[in-house]
């Protein structure tokens, strides 16, 4: 297995739709940094065939360190998970 990284995407934008590296690079950067904008103000970001990436928020908790056992507090924070689209669960999976 490959590690597809943000520069194959952007390599794949400039070689699919024709335009200069540079400006596919900026529009790559452009669409994460508004998904990133979004769930930093607080909302879900739904990619319609592709999937939601959904924020939810974790109380505060007593956890236990494995190797120690002792008690710790781990404080309450907010964490992003990805749930993806029907679609993309079919393609994947044939």
């Amino acid at each position: 297995m490959t590690t597809v990284t943000r520069a194959d995407i952007a390599e794949t934008i400039c070689t699919e739709i024709g335009l200069s590296r540079k400006d596919a690079g900026d529009i790559l950067d452009m669409v994460i940094d508004e998904i990133k904008g979004e769930l930093i103000s607080g909302k879900d970001v739904k990619i319609s065939s592709f999937g939601s990436f959904l924020l939810k928020r974790k109380n505060a908790r007593i956890g236990r360190n494995p190797k120690t056992g002792v008690e710790a507090e781990i404080t309450p924070r907010t964490v992003i998970s990805f749930r993806p689209s029907q679609n993309l669960k079919m393609a994947v999976n044939k």
